[in-house]
Formats: C-alpha cells, sequence, structure tokens
C-alpha cells in the first residue's frame, strides 16, 4: 500500500520532464503561486535522557574500553553473503573459519568479560560451599576462639574501614541499577504518548497529501491566467518590448540631433555675447588710449622744454622721455575680428526648427505600441483556440487525477493504519504488565544486594557501637556479638546470592552491548544502513533490495540510506523513494506540443514600422548649414590673448609716484611742477577711467561674458563638421534599423514575448517539481517512526537501561568479593569467642 500512495504524486512527473528547451530563456515575471498547504508533524524524535544520561555516557565509554574497535562493515557482509551454519560443515571451510576468528577478534573484549562473569558464577558458589563445609570443621574461622594481638585495634579499624567503602561502592552499584531499572518503566508507561504522537503524524501524512495534489492542480490557473492576460495585451506588452529594443539604437540618435538643436541655439547667444561685449570694451579702451595719447604729448612737450637742457636735469628728463612709451593701453579689443558674419549665418540656420523636427521624430517613434496594437490585432483571432488549448491541459490534468485510484489508496492505508494503531493500543496494556513483571524481578535482584548491604550496615553499626576494647573475647557485649553475626549473615547471603546477580550480568551484558556496539552506534552514524545497503546482500539476486521491493527493478539507485536521510530532511517521497521510476507519464502530461502550437499561432505576428521617420531631409540639411557657418573659423586666440591681458602697460599709480620722485630731484622751479602736474592727471586717468574698466560691473561682466562665450565657441567649433555628420549618420542608421532591420528585431521580440507565454508554464512545473521534491508528503513521519523505535524505544529506552542496569548490578557483585573477605576478617573482632588466649604476637591464620 505505500507503493500505491505514492503513485497519485506521479501525476505531475511528466510535466516537470518536459522537453521544450527554447534558444532563449528570458526571465518572465515571477508568478505567485502560494505555499502548499501543510501542517506540522508533532513528533520530535529526540530523546533527552535527563540527569541519569551521565550514567549512560559512563556505560558507553566503559563499552568503549570493553570494544574499542569500529564497526565491522566487512565482516558483516561476509558473514551474511557466506550463510554460516546453513549447510553441515560450512564452520570446516578456510575462509569460514578465517571469519570465524576474526569475529571472535572482534567480540574478544565480550568474550573475556563474558568469561570472567562466568569464571565468578561457577567459583564463587564453590568457594562458599567449601568456605561452610571449612569452617563447620572449625577451621577457616569457625573456630571460637581469637588470639590476642598489639595491633589488633588497627587490624579491626581497617577491616571496618574497607568494608564500609566497599558497602558504599556496593550501593553506589545498587543505586545505579534501580535508577536504570525504574527510569526504563518510566519510559516504558511515557511511550504510549510518542506512540499516538508517530500515528497522529502518519494520519496527517495520509489526510493532507489529496489537498495537497488538488493545490498543485489547482494552481495551475494561475498560469492559465497570467498567459491569457498576456494574449488579450499582446499588442502593448510586444509593442512596448519592440520600443525599448530599437530604442537602443533611435534614442541615442535623437538625442543627439536634439543636443546639437541646443548647440545652435547656445552658439547663437555666444555669438551675440561676443559682439556687444566686444562693442563694451571697445568703448572704454579707446577713451582710455586717447587720454593717454594726451597726457604723453604733454608731457613729452615738458621735457621739450630748455629747463631740461641744464646739467643737473638732464639724466632725470631723459629717464622720464624713455619711459613715456609704458603710457599706453596693453588689451586693445578694437582690432579683434567680428563675429558678425557668423552670427548672420546662424541666425539663417535658426529660421528652422531643429527642435521640433526632432521631437516629431519621438513622437513618430514613441507611437510604436500604437502601430504594434494596429497591426497585432489578427493575434486577438487566435485567442480562443489557445484559451481552448490551455483549458484542454487543464482539464487533462483533473482528468488524470480523477482517474487515479487517490482515494481508495488513502483509505486503505488509512484502514490499515487504524488497525495497526488499534493492535498497539489492545496490546500496550500487555507490554505494560510485562514490563512490571521485569521492572518486579530486576527490583528482587536489587533487594537481594539490599539485604546483603543491610546486614552488613547492620553489622558495622552494631559492631561498632557495642565494640569495648577493655571486654575479652569471651566476655563481648551482645550487640557487638550481633554486629558480628549480621556479618556473617551478610557474607552467607553474598554466596547465596552472588551468582545469581552475576549470571543476570553476564546475559544484559552480552546482549545489551552487543546490540549497543552493533546496532545503535551504526544507526546513530547510519552504517547500519550502509550494509544494508550492499549489493546482492539481502537477496543475492538484487543489486539494490530496496528497489527490487519497491520498483522490481534491483538496477535502480535506492538505498536504505538516500530514503531515510530525504525523509530526516522532511522531502518529499516522491524524491525520497525515486517514484519517477515506477511510471512514465511524459507522452499523456507533455505540454510540449501545446506550446509549439501556440508559439506558432504568436509567430505568425506581421508589423511595419516604415511610417516612422525620425528626422527629415530639411532637418539633416539644417545641421550641414550649421557645420559651416564659420564659427570654427574664429580665431579665438586673438580673443583670449586680449582678454588675459591688463588693462594698461604699466601701472599709473606706480608711473605717477615715480614721475613725481624724479621731479623732487629737480631744482625748485616751474619744471619741478609742471611734471607733477602731469603725475596728478596720471592719477586722476587711473582713478577715473582705469579703476571702473577693472571694476565696474558692466565691464567685468563683459570680459567675463566675453572669455566663456569664446571657450564656448571653441568648443562647440572643434571638429564641428564631424560632430554633424557622427549625428546624421546615427540618424539615418537608426531609421534604416527601422525601415530594414525592424522586422528581424520584431521576430526576435516575438520570440521572446513566446518563450515568456511559455516560461509561464515551465515555471508551474518547475514550482509543481520543487513542491513534489520537498513539500509534498514529505515524509517525515516516516523517519521519525524508524527513529522512535530504533534510535528511542530501543537504544534509549531499552538499551541505555539495561546496560546501565548491568553496568551498577555486575560492580555491586564484583565488589561482594572484597567485602565478603573483610566482612569475615571483621566478624571475628565482634563475635563472642567461646575461648580466649593470652596475648601473642604471632599472625592469625584462617
Amino acid at each position: 500500500m505505500a507503493v500505491e500512495l505514492c503513485l497519485l504524486l506521479l501525476l505531475f512527473c511528466g510535466s516537470t520532464i518536459s522537453e521544450v528547451q527554447p534558444i532563449y530563456k528570458p526571465p518572465p515575471g515571477t508568478l505567485d503561486f502560494g505555499f502548499v498547504p501543510s501542517k506540522t508533524y508533532d513528533t520530535g524524535a529526540y530523546h533527552e535522557p535527563g540527569s541519569i544520561g551521565i550514567l549512560f555516557k559512563i556505560v558507553h565509554a566503559f563499552l568503549y574500553l570493553v570494544q574499542p574497535n569500529s564497526f565491522p562493515q566487512d565482516l558483516i557482509r561476509k558473514v551474511a553473503q557466506q550463510q554460516l551454519g546453513k549447510t553441515q560443515g560450512d564452520y570446516q571451510k578456510p575462509e569460514n573459519v578465517v571469519l570465524t576468528l576474526q569475529a571472535i577478534y572482534y567480540e574478544i573484549g565480550f568474550i573475556v568479560s563474558a568469561a570472567l562473569g562466568l569464571l565468578f558464577i561457577l567459583l564463587l558458589p564453590l568457594v562458599g560451599l567449601c568456605f561452610c563445609m571449612c569452617r563447620c570443621c572449625d577451621n577457616c574461622g569457625g573456630e571460637m576462639h581469637q588470639r590476642q594481638k598489639k595491633n589488633a585495634d588497627c587490624q579491626r579499624s581497617c577491616f571496618a574501614t574497607f568494608l564500609f567503602v566497599a558497602s558504599l561502592i556496593i550501593s553506589v552499584g545498587v543505586l545505579c541499577a534501580y535508577a536504570a531499572n525504574q527510569h526504563l518503566t518510566n519510559q516504558v508507561r511515557g511511550a504510549k504518548k510518542l506512540v499516538n504522537s508517530n500515528f497522529k503524524d502518519l494520519k496527517i501524512f495520509l489526510n493532507d497529501t489529496p489537498a495537497q495534489i488538488d493545490y498543485l492542480v489547482s494552481q495551475y490557473n494561475t498560469a492559465k491566467d497570467k498567459a491569457l492576460s498576456d494574449l488579450n495585451n499582446v499588442g502593448p506588452v510586444l509593442g512596448t518590448r519592440v520600443q525599448e529594443q530599437l530604442g537602443k539604437e533611435v534614442r541615442p540618435a535623437l538625442d543627439a540631433a536634439l543636443t546639437m538643436a541646443g548647440a545652435i541655439r547656445e552658439t547663437k547667444e555666444a555669438l551675440e555675447n561676443v559682439s556687444v561685449s566686444v562693442e563694451v570694451l571697445q568703448e572704454g579702451t579707446e577713451r582710455l588710449h586717447a587720454n593717454l595719447t594726451d597726457v604723453k604729448t604733454h608731457l613729452s612737450n615738458t621735457l621739450n622744454d630748455s629747463a631740461c637742457n641744464a646739467a643737473q636735469a638732464a639724466s632725470t628728463c631723459n629717464i622720464i622721455r624713455n619711459s613715456l612709451s609704458q603710457l599706453n593701453i596693453n588689451a586693445n579689443f578694437s582690432g579683434l575680428p567680428g563675429v558678425s558674419s557668423q552670427l548672420a549665418k546662424v541666425n539663417d540656420v535658426l529660421k528652422i526648427d531643429l527642435s521640433s523636427l526632432v521631437q516629431k521624430g519621438y513622437a513618430a517613434f514613441n507611437d510604436t505600441p500604437d502601430l504594434v496594437v494596429n497591426q497585432t490585432r489578427n493575434i486577438l483571432s487566435a485567442v480562443p483556440y489557445i484559451k481552448s488549448v490551455l483549458e484542454s491541459i487543464g482539464s487533462n490534468i483533473t482528468t488524470f487525477t480523477k482517474a487515479l485510484p487517490v482515494q481508495k489508496i488513502l483509505d486503505d492505508l488509512m484502514v490499515y493504519l487504524t488497525q495497526s494503531e488499534a493492535y498497539v493500543q489492545d496490546y500496550f496494556p500487555l507490554v505494560e504488565q510485562y514490563d512490571f513483571y521485569r521492572w518486579l524481578g530486576c527490583l528482587i535482584l536489587c533487594c537481594m544486594v539490599v539485604l546483603i548491604l543491610v546486614f552488613y550496615y547492620l553489622g558495622l553499626l552494631c559492631g561498632t557501637c557495642g565494640y569495648d576494647k577493655h571486654a575479652s573475647p569471651t566476655t563481648r557485649g551482645c550487640i557487638s556479638n550481633t554486629g558480628g553475626n549480621f556479618l556473617m549473615a551478610g557474607v552467607g547471603f553474598s554466596f547465596l546470592f552472588s551468582w545469581v546477580l552475576m549470571t543476570v550480568v553476564v546475559l544484559t551484558f552480552v546482549t545489551g552491548g552487543n546490540v549497543e556496539k552493533l546496532v545503535c552506534e551504526p544507526f546513530e552514524d547510519k552504517n547500519l544502513f550502509k550494509v544494508l545497503d550492499t549489493p546482492y546482500l539481502l537477496n543475492q539476486q538484487w543489486k539494490n533490495y530496496l528497489a527490487g521491493i519497491l520498483f522490481k527493478n534491483p538496477n535502480v539507485n535506492l538505498t536504505f540510506e538516500k530514503v531515510y536521510s530525504d525523509c530526516k530532511e522532511n522531502k518529499g517521497i516522491y524524491t525520497s523513494l525515486h517514484l519517477e521510476y515506477l511510471f512514465n507519464i511524459n507522452e499523456f502530461l507533455n505540454i510540449s506540443m501545446y506550446t509549439e502550437d501556440v508559439a506558432l499561432k504568436i509567430e505568425h505576428i506581421q508589423i511595419n514600422l516604415s511610417k516612422i521617420i525620425l528626422l527629415d531631409e530639411i532637418g539633416k540639411e539644417n545641421l550641414l548649414n550649421f557645420s559651416s557657418s564659420g564659427i570654427d573659423g574664429i580665431d579665438f586666440s586673438a580673443y583670449l590673448t586680449e582678454i588675459n591681458k591688463s588693462v594698461t602697460k604699466v601701472d599709473l599709480l606706480s608711473f605717477a609716484n615715480d614721475l613725481e620722485a624724479r621731479a623732487d630731484q629737480l631744482p625748485k622751479g616751474a619744471l619741478e611742477n609742471a611734471l607733477k602736474g602731469h603725475a596728478n592727471s596720471i592719477r586722476m586717468i587711473h582713478n577715473q577711467q582705469v579703476v571702473p574698466l577693472e571694476q565696474a560691473m558692466k565691464y567685468v561682466k563683459a570680459r567675463s561674458t566675453l572669455n566663456q562665450s569664446i571657450r564656448l565657441l571653441k568648443k562647440t567649433s572643434s571638429e564641428l563638421m564631424v560632430k554633424v555628420k557622427n549625428v546624421i549618420s546615427a540618424v539615418n542608421a537608426a531609421q534604416f534599423l527601422i525601415n530594414n532591420n525592424a522586422s528581424q528585431v520584431i521576430v526576435q521580440e516575438t520570440k521572446k514575448y513566446m518563450d515568456t507565454i511559455v516560461g509561464y508554464f515551465e515555471q508551474y512545473t518547475e514550482w509543481v517539481k520543487e513542491s513534489i521534491a520537498m513539500e509534498v508528503a514529505a515524509c517525515k513521519p516516516i523517519a521519525n517512526v524508524i527513529d522512535t523505535a530504533v534510535d528511542i524505544f530501543l537504544c534509549s529506552y531499552i538499551t541505555d537501561s539495561v546496560n546501565t542496569f548491568w553496568f551498577g548490578l555486575g560492580g555491586s557483585s564484583m565488589f561482594l568479593i572484597p567485602a565478603i573477605i573483610f566482612a569475615v576478617k571483621l566478624s571475628k573482632y565482634y563475635r563472642r569467642m567461646d575461648t580466649e588466649d593470652v596475648y601473642d604476637d604471632s599472625v592469625e591464620q584462617w
């Protein structure tokens, strides 16, 4: 039935293995299929033993000392494959003898320990019997006579201490055994809740699976509705895509043309600014030049006076005369070439509004979606057919789902599960009853040890409290004598019970220890599954046993370890059991033939975009006229040179001060006064004309505007013809793409659009595949059942408790031997003797 449950999941495997492999797979719009409905499983297959876990770890460490060898995978495989004991004489074969020796070597720790236990079982009762018979003959300490020794008190104290320590160790051992016994009982009583939790999870596993499958089927409508929505809007969607693809070349070309139109307007403004700024600066420098010329003339006339011929004034006048050439303007804007011809040509270019022509190209290109909408109306006639195809796919999925006996399979499994649960519920009280008998038997074993301990503790208590060191051995008190009798009673019961205790210890040790080493530890590290997955091990005809059972095909790579690991990770049972090998329904649910039909309908789209004109011939002619406007012929270096010059060749203030200083060197008179008058005139020219030219906003702004405009014109004119030709070439290339290659772009975008439509269904199939692999019929409950049965019940509850029980009981039994010796020795000092002796240094023998 477990196999039948998985058949319903195969509904979707055909969709997930579709053979459609488009050349281009664009990332389609992501579809939201929601979450597969699922419930949380309650069972937590993990057991925390609590404080007793410390004892479990100690026992594990002891078992490692006894059996440090790793899990014998190869040995178990060989033993299983040899089938030892099946026929007479198998063990005499050489290869089987080797296997037997290897098994003995692996089990040597258990064998030696068990042999020591058997030796204990056999010898201790025999020694007890001999000891009893020896004492009956007044030997072995049976004679009620005690020799007096000087160190009697020291010996008595030592024997009492050793006995007390041995009793404490025995007490710890019996407490461990009792704790393990009680822990197992408590876990068995609480196991019912864990069992019910596993059954509940299995029911959830069965009940949720149909709803999950229905959800997967219903989400086909999400992909179908999205595909139909895109088909109904094929014009806008496809038009936008075609526009975006063509826009990669068209928009940069139009942007370059629009930028060039802006450059034309900026060029006109720059030329106008140059013309105005030069006029302003020419006006100021010409007036300054005239005033400086007058001052220089008057100053020259003064220097030609006869007073300058005197010996004292001649050298000074010559110096002043030689410096007159500095009284002149430095920046001469009057000599700059004009830009009126270039401005006139640019104005002629601007008579045609190039920006509006480019905007018309933008508008025409932006109408691409509308053109596509108008030319794809024929595809809408195919939408009903495509819709019927998509509906047929959905109906086929639904029909196939209903054709599967899903409900019958689930009902059968639910009946089987309910019967199993009822069986467990019916027999669980019987398990608890048998566990009570086990608990009672183990308690009796603990009580045997406790009885011995009671005698020892009472003997120590009475002997210690009633002992009188002044009393002679024949006159010892009743309490002391009772203590000695208790000790001997403990010795007697030790001989009586020890072999029983050790028998139980050996049996549980060999069983529990091997279960821990051969089942629990390899189960935890998955080595046990590796053994089970050994080819041809469980069936000599099958390579993979699990695949042979499920699929009748042992060549399928299906292993116990992989199934358990996948279920542990809560993957879907479809993935865990590789159920794709059961059925191949690709032909039934192969959507490739439908998608190909849809693609053919879409590929018949024909679109013509030749009506789009990006830039007409007038606009192109306008660009060429701008390139020949002559702005590249302007002498920009001349303009920049004059702009960067100072107003005058010399600082007029410095010149005036120097002139006045030289006038002071002359003799007092008319010449000195005239030169100082000229100096004042130069200062006046500096203050009234030079300073305004340097600081007045009118002239400063003119110089700045002239500088910026010249630099802008220089930048614009740089390779202007090449730039214009590049713009025209880009526009022509974009226009050529629209007129001649647009059909190829449209075909590509149509292909992408088709792949987008198909991509919705591929998303659906991928989502179904992922959901089946990870969410649908998640088999965590199956792994939980295995973990509960093996890891929790067998290993944590039973094996750990049994191992701790024999560990505690075995330790107690082993320490009974020294306790017997010390108790016999100590009882001689507590019991009342029949005869006594004088002081003697000899050593007592018994």
